[in-house]
């Protein structure tokens, strides 16, 4: 009988500019593309993960002349880094294209004849205002500068009105074809918000696309019109094509597409959800099954840009704590649709908290004591009592709603719904605790049953993380003595009780050491990025603030009213507060340092004027001040009567 093909799976990200060095908006999307690719890998499917970079057109041109060198000598330069960045975060793309490789300009250039014999390309003139910044002509409702020049909307810079012969594609001609595919395919573009963009775009009307320059020279030459250039947009979004073998490995090619998701930015969508489609249209190729525009990372509430200088160095933290926690951080903090506020402190907390206490720990003290009450071999549990059910059978609950949030490319979900399986373990080990039945010899039985319980939670939660933190989730899974590799596990055969007793367990290290944010904070000159030093060269240093810049913080005092655990988390309390005109609800670190009870009734100082939180799905409206010793949080609270709501200076 014939062996079964596995179902495929083809996952893109955009192809990266070369004109500077990849940030942390770079990572992003390529962090998510490797996990899912990792997932699809574990479920079963054949996968394809390509990215790769941009080389060509006016702005890589420029970028290389400011730097005294040739186009392509910048792009050998710059490319080179981003494979040595992906490497570092851990990132293992099946794929890696490059717009200069010879096969891809092949490619294009044979797609470009295709659709000139075809008549879906004519030859004209054009007029319009250019922004080399975003490689596109500016709509004709673009904003206008004082002197009548347009401004890019995207980056804010002023536009250059050309007039040139050029190859124009005849987008106009597949509006309604374009309407009737999304009408068709409701999903083509996640999430749902933007697919209402596209088609309020193309509904709007759509304009035939200007396609070649002649004032551009870095670039594809037109086949049999060697003054022009193929637009940077042309060439760019036919790598997808030719990066899996378009008119070279055919059969790789004919496996694979149509991808199943385009994962980009949403400053890209049109490229991707208008232009792209239609090209495909006229080159009779398939359509891909979906277009993913993600949300942007942001910093001090802007994206994230080079042209702004505000773009934050993922070599900072990968020095500092590796790069899963990186990895981590993005995909929880935030659903992939979103925009997200990078801090350095959501950062470390999120590292401290969930990765070092909540993971961390778990993992450490459980190995160390298999270790020190079992001499390092994983014992034969004893009988099963309620409560360890409870832990085998939650594990599959989790499985199965991890494996479906996956699919949703709902990866925060995934990681929060693995969270709360870690904290119930986490409990399980407090309540049962084996340090104490470790002292009685008849209470051995017991003891192994908690112990390979805890253990064989462990191996199911690694397994379940390891598409987002593989350096990790390998680890622990050597140290757990697993015979294989973690990728041989298929996902549907992974059972919480397939953990043979009898094993050797390795002497655990610490997975995520806890770091101390002033610590880890150094002024970086010329920079909004804040970087690491090593441990000989750090000093603590503080930021100075004018007087003015202070008093823009409007500390208040507050009543607390109610208090509570937010669920799921260790160390937080949902505070409910009185600020004399208004009540707010407020999330605070403090859970292990006070109990709720004890808090009600107290006054302590708000920041009143903070921009609202979402903190582990909790909505926080401002922040308490307290002091830090070592782990514990020190609160100042008033004494005597100060009414709710008073002023601190």
């Amino acid at each position: 009988m014939p062996k079964k093909s596995k179902p495929t799976f083809y996952i893109t990200t955009p192809i990266y500019y070369v004109n500077d060095v990849p940030h942390i908006g770079h990572a992003y999307t390529t962090i998510i593309a490797d996990a899912l690719a990792r997932f699809k890998k574990l479920d079963g499917y054949d996968v394809f993960f390509l990215t790769g970079t941009d080389e060509h057109g006016q702005k890589v041109e420029k970028a290389a002349a400011a730097k005294g060198l040739k186009p392509q000598e910048l792009a050998d330069k710059v490319v080179v880094r981003f494979k040595d960045l992906w490497a570092a975060l851990g990132i293992e793309p099946d794929g890696f294209i490059r717009t200069t490789d010879p096969a891809h300009e092949r490619g294009v250039q044979k797609i470009f004849a295709r659709l000139l014999e075809k008549g879906d390309i004519y030859k004209g003139t054009y007029q319009g205002w250019y922004c080399v910044g975003e490689e596109n002509f500016l709509s004709e409702d673009a904003p206008a500068g004082p002197d009548g020049t347009k401004v890019c909307p995207d980056c804010g810079r002023t536009a250059t009105l050309v007039e040139e012969s050029t190859y124009f594609f005849r987008l106009s001609a597949y509006a309604r074809p374009l309407l009737e595919f999304y009408e068709a395919h409701p999903n083509f573009v996640r999430p749902q918000g933007r697919m209402n963009e596209v088609v309020s775009f193309v509904k709007g009307g759509l304009r035939d696309l200007s396609i070649s320059r002649t004032t551009v020279h870095w670039g594809i030459p037109m086949p049999g019109d060697p003054a022009h250039t193929i637009y940077v947009w042309f060439d760019a979004l036919h790598n997808y094509l030719t990066g899996i073998g378009y008119d070279g490995d055919m059969d790789r090619f004919r496996k694979f597409w149509p991808a199943n998701v385009h994962l980009i930015g949403k400053d890209i969508l049109r490229f991707h959800a208008v232009f792209w489609p239609a090209f495909l249209m006229a080159g009779g190729f398939a359509l891909p099954e979906c277009v993913y525009g993600h949300g942007w990372w942001l910093k001090d509430d802007a994206k994230m840009s080079k042209s702004k200088g505000n773009v934050l160095d993922p070599y900072v933290i990968i020095n500092a704590f590796g790069a899963d926690p990186l990895r981590y951080f993005l995909l929880r903090e935030v659903p992939i649709g979103h925009d997200g506020n990078f801090s350095h402190e959501g950062f470390i907390h999120r590292t401290n908290s969930d990765l070092a206490n909540d993971l961390g720990n778990l993992v450490h003290r459980t190995l160390t004591m298999i270790r020190s009450y079992f001499g390092g071999r994983l014992p034969a549990p004893g009988a099963e009592t309620a409560e360890d059910a409870a832990i085998r059978e939650a594990f599959g609950r989790v499985k199965a709603a991890v494996h479906t949030h996956y699919e949703a490319y709902a990866l925060n979900k995934a990681l929060e719904e693995t969270w709360g399986y870690i904290t119930a373990v986490n409990k399980y080990l407090a309540d049962s605790a084996p340090w104490k039945l470790a002292k009685d010899p008849n209470e051995r039985p017991r003891l192994a049953r908690v112990l390979y319980q805890a253990a064989a939670a462990i191996r199911g939660v690694i397994y379940l993380v390891y598409p987002v933190m593989p350096g990790s989730a390998r680890k622990v899974w050597a140290w757990l003595g697993e015979p294989g590799a973690i990728e041989d596990v298929p996902f549907a055969g992974l059972a919480f009780a397939d953990f043979d007793a009898g094993r050797e367990i390795a002497e655990p290290t610490p997975l995520f050491p806890r770091v101390d944010l002033k610590e880890f904070l150094a002024a970086d000159a010329g920079s909004a990025a804040v970087k690491a030093a090593g441990p000989e060269a750090r000093e603590d240093r503080m930021d100075q603030i004018t007087y003015d810049e202070f008093k823009k913080i409007e500390l208040k005092v507050a009543l607390i009213l109610e208090a509570e655990k937010v669920q799921g988390a260790t160390k937080l309390l949902k505070l409910k507060v009185d600020l004399g005109t208004e009540q707010r609800q407020v999330v605070a670190g403090v859970a292990e340092s006070y109990k709720p009870e004890d808090l009600v009734g107290k006054k302590l100082i708000l920041v009143a004027n903070l921009k609202p939180a979402i903190i582990r799905g909790v909505e926080s409206q401002g922040m308490i001040l307290a002091a830090v010793a070592g782990d514990k949080a020190v609160i100042p609270f008033f004494e005597g009567e100060i009414a709710p709501g008073s002023t601190v200076k």
